[in-house]
């Protein structure tokens, strides 16, 4: 019979503590680079990425329109602008810290991240994204458009 507590204590190889912190890093240097490309480059001015098929075609939103310009305006600081255009993108990028940071401590303790999502988390998730998508359409919200 396996043990299920020695598995969640399990202990990561013995490495030096800094390159425990390397792929977090590297992760890090990339999310940051690519807030950086969009920080400068502003989505507000056309010809500068893609239109999102969906708008374009249907004239629908969807939970990713405005995720462009809710990272610019968090990048210059406006974070309600932030939420208007794509508040779904801004609780995803608040997500994204924390996790990262818990995925920064469990690393430099030597233990590893462990993602424990189960189906309720996912049709959760899933259901967030649908209301979002099918309010934001709709004509009371408005408010949620990018």
């Amino acid at each position: 019979m396996r043990d299920v507590n020695a598995d969640r204590q399990r202990v990561l190889p013995r490495v030096a503590p800094l390159r425990r912190l390397a792929v977090p890093a590297g992760v890090l240097a990339a999310v940051a680079g690519a807030f950086a490309y969009v920080g400068t480059v502003d989505p507000n001015e056309p010809g500068h990425y893609p239109a999102c098929p969906l708008l374009q075609y249907t004239g629908v939103f969807c939970p990713g329109c405005g995720g462009l310009r809710s990272a610019h305006a968090v990048v210059h600081g406006d974070f309600a602008g932030a939420l208007q255009d794509n508040a779904v993108a801004v609780l995803g990028y608040a997500g994204f810290a924390v996790l990262w940071t818990v995925w920064v401590v469990r690393a430099a303790r030597g233990r590893p991240l462990r993602l424990d999502l189960g189906p309720v988390h996912l049709w959760a998730a899933g259901t967030l994204l649908l209301v979002f998508t099918v309010v934001r359409n709709l004509p009371f919200g408005d408010w949620l458009h990018p």
